[in-house]
């Protein structure tokens, strides 16, 4: 009972609880925007790069396999790093909210390139050959009958990744990004009691866990759909 005791109160100290969560709560929503600032304009442009592919232009193919091979290369927090304190030497400052937005929606869009270029080369070739038979255009064919085949083969790798993506909010604790690594830690550090990072890893369950349900409903609809 005593082991039990020490525990409680070390990790879910009920004073720490009532005074710090409001800091807590306001990293959450600090989270929670770039999470969903990231997934959009990731996903956005993972999805123009790929139909931009799709048209065949080997130089700008080329340019998006090597922006995308990159980005899936670096590190996040590396390039988080150059581009918080190595762009104002040369002119350039960015907030560290930017910073990390700019960063992790590049690398999600990196990824998601990648998964849509496969979701739309998954869909058969003759489908785009009988669509032309009927005097559709290109584009025409690309945005009514293969990119919606092709979404819905990469929701699960997309749910997945975002997921993973976007819990590197995280990162933004170095460049003092609020959000709730930071205030979980900065709140430990005034008290002295690790209840602060219980409360931050509360706080990402809270906000994660209905991403992570929602996103194996669409792979269960989806392969729903298939059968």
């Amino acid at each position: 009972m005593d082991g039990l005791r020490h525990f409680m109160q070390v990790f879910f100290d009920p004073v720490i609880i009532k005074k710090y969560w409001p800091q807590i709560l306001d990293g959450l929503w600090v989270t929670l925007g770039l999470a969903v600032a990231i997934v959009v304009c990731g996903l956005v442009m993972g999805l123009l790069l790929a139909c931009i592919r799709s048209a065949g232009i080997r130089p700008i193919s080329l340019l998006i396999v090597v922006f995308a091979d990159i980005w899936r290369a670096l590190p996040p927090l590396v390039v988080v790093l150059i581009f918080y304190f190595g762009l104002p030497s040369v002119g350039v400052t960015l907030t560290a909210w930017m910073v990390l937005f700019l960063v992790l929606s590049l690398v999600l869009a990196a990824f998601a390139e990648e998964i849509f270029w496969a979701g739309i080369r998954a869909v058969e070739p003759g489908q785009w050959e009988a669509a032309r038979a009927t005097g559709m255009r290109s584009l025409t064919v690309l945005i009514w009958v293969v990119l919606p085949q092709a979404m819905r083969m990469s929701i699960p790798s997309l749910t997945n990744r975002s997921i993973a993506i976007t819990k590197m909010t995280a990162l933004g604790t170095v460049i003092g990004v609020p959000e709730i690594l930071y205030q979980a830690s900065s709140a430990q550090s005034f008290s002295g009691s690790a209840t602060p990072l219980t409360l931050g890893a509360l706080a990402y369950v809270v906000l994660f866990l209905p991403f992570v349900v929602m996103g194996r409903w669409l792979e269960s609809s989806v392969n729903w759909r298939r059968r």
